[in-house]
């Protein structure tokens, strides 16, 4: 997964009020992105800029030396045959799991991490390395997508089954993230 980072554009001042409209609503109704230079850090990157209700959205492009060819990491990907009863019971669990996506749900671990190493020096106490977890639960793909079937097939007492989402609505947030992918 590509990694970028999304600027929002504003104007400055009447000149620049007239100047970005132009250029916001020219690119809109040629349902085009324009690319520009932008020094950020003291750095020159390359930025793609698209319209965004009243404003501009900057996505950071890559210089193509700083982007690896694929085959360097995919090459060694074995080959294996996917059986039809597997994405069966593989696109049911995605069914059943689809809903919205709520960004306010994810935490950033290693910022609360820190955050508590931090603390914890503030207040005194050593710290040392947590054990790393032993990497010794290994499972068979099919076995564990059956026993998820299972679980879901039975609710839990005093909850109603969950209805799965009949899609995803559109925003211009999830689209960003679709196009960083």
């Amino acid at each position: 997964m590509n990694t970028c980072f999304v600027h929002y554009l504003v104007p400055d001042g009447k000149v620049g009020h007239d100047a970005f409209a132009v250029i916001r609503e020219t690119i809109r109704n040629m349902d085009m992105v324009a690319i520009g230079r932008v020094v950020l850090t003291s750095r020159e990157h390359i930025i793609a800029l698209e319209p965004l209700d009243n404003g501009l959205m900057g996505t950071l492009l890559r210089y193509p030396y700083e982007v690896r060819d694929e085959k360097e990491y995919f090459d060694e990907i074995q080959d294996v045959k996917v059986t039809k009863d597997m994405l069966d019971l593989a696109k049911h669990i995605v069914t059943q799991k689809t809903g919205e996506f709520e960004p306010e749900k994810f935490e950033d671990h290693y910022e609360a991490a820190l955050a508590e190493l931090i603390n914890a020096k503030r207040n005194g106490k050593t710290v040392g390395a947590k054990p790393r977890p032993k990497g010794e639960n290994v499972v068979d793909l099919m076995d564990a997508l059956k026993k998820s079937i299972a679980n879901d097939a039975q609710p839990a007492k005093g909850k109603k089954p969950r209805k799965a989402a009949a899609g995803q609505k559109g925003n211009a947030a999830a689209d960003q993230r679709q196009a960083c992918r």
